[in-house]
């Protein structure tokens, strides 16, 4: 996607040919900083600190990082360290075991020598690869965004989302915002409506920073405001990501979401999440029970960073000292509050026969990773 104009990735290999570039997120939207990453230990870093985030660019980089690792050290203990040190890193979402998944199989019975290259090769197609399904997704659903343009006969289309699907969370496009950005770039008149997504603001601070660089018409709103747009008449239809989809069709994705699904129910707005295939575990059937959910620092809640009129960043404690926190990163919207899942083979319905239908290469095609779920 762009900034001002200038094609941009979220991740790429650096031109020395040995490390790692990411825009830095923690910097945004105040500052536009990249950062390079050479080694295992940069990777799993910038994952645990969430300067990269989101479910696909969070499996793109693991790979990467496996890479890194195996530049240093291509035996069998590196490797298995590597990825069990990069799997530890985030337990909500699943692209991150399916890359490392990836990676093992692509290297593990290789001799020493061929490793890295090896392990390159395979996290560039990963990259490669995401880029091409957001792509595909973003033209499922453009086909919606047209039919409920075409039903308002000129008006804007009015979309609200949650949290960060942007290209910031994947390698390129998006997830969510793919659609978004096809419409706008085939000039249909839309306009975004950007929940916060308290803690750490991905809408406010990423969502409507990609947004804005790109020309997207938009408005930031507080996370509690979707509901009241939605009894108004005044949202369309609500398009989110996922972190973790259950064969079922249950969605986990950043905490807030399912509050939504249920405002869009209530008002009869289409509720759709959009997802790579990667995204759904076949292994987990109820997504109350068995995925689990993230649970992050206080200061996420208790302190919020922002700049000052000076130009300065700060960041300033909210809540009184000594108030116990609770931050959970993520909930789970039941497939039935679902109108369709936004996928690179189409828009399916969120339930066990549309997902096993539309990629049975899927379905258990490997054993069990010894690994648990989280």
């Amino acid at each position: 996607m762009k900034i001002d104009g200038k094609q941009m990735p979220s991740i790429w290999v650096e031109n020395d040919g040995a490390s790692v570039g990411i825009i830095d997120q923690t910097q945004l939207p105040h500052r536009f900083a990249a950062v390079r990453l050479a080694t295992l230990e940069d990777t799993a870093q910038a994952i645990k600190t969430m300067q990269v985030r989101g479910a696909p660019l969070i499996g793109a980089a693991a790979a990467y990082g496996v890479w890194l690792a195996l530049r240093a050290d291509a035996s069998d203990e590196a490797l298995e360290r590597a990825c069990a040190g990069l799997f530890a890193t985030r337990p909500t979402a699943i692209n991150l075991k399916w890359a490392l998944d990836e990676m093992l199989a692509a290297v593990r019975n290789r001799p020493r020598v061929e490793r890295a290259e090896a392990a390159l090769r395979r996290a560039n197609e990963i990259a490669a690869e995401d880029v091409t399904i957001n792509q595909a997704i973003g033209r499922h659903g453009l086909k919606i965004i047209e039919g409920v343009a075409a039903g308002k006969k000129g008006e804007r289309v009015n979309l609200l989302t949650h949290c960060n699907a942007g290209w910031l969370a994947t390698v390129d496009w998006g997830t969510a915002t793919a659609p978004i950005y096809m419409a706008h770039d085939k000039g249909i008149p839309l306009h975004v409506f950007v929940d916060e997504t308290r803690p750490r603001n991905q809408g406010a601070s990423l969502t409507a920073w990609e947004l804005g660089h790109h020309g997207v018409p938009h408005t930031v709103i507080a996370d509690n405001t979707g509901g009241h747009l939605m009894q108004h008449g005044l949202v369309d239809m609500v398009i989110v990501g996922a972190d973790r989809v259950t064969a079922q069709g249950d969605v986990c994705n950043k905490i807030g979401t399912y509050l939504k699904a249920l405002a869009a129910h209530d008002n009869e707005v289409p509720f759709y999440v959009a997802l790579p295939s990667p995204t759904i575990d076949f292994t987990v059937t109820d997504g109350l029970a068995e995925i689990p959910i993230e649970q992050r620092e206080d200061d996420e809640v208790t302190t919020i960073k922002g700049r000052t009129k000076e130009g300065r960043l700060e960041t300033v404690q909210l809540v009184p000292d000594g108030s116990p926190v609770a931050n959970y990163a993520f909930d789970v919207t039941p497939a039935r509050l679902i109108t369709g899942l936004i996928t690179e083979r189409g828009v399916i319905a969120a339930n066990r026969a549309a997902l096993a239908q539309a990629f049975p290469e899927r379905v258990e095609v490997r054993p069990k990773s010894n690994r648990k779920v989280s």
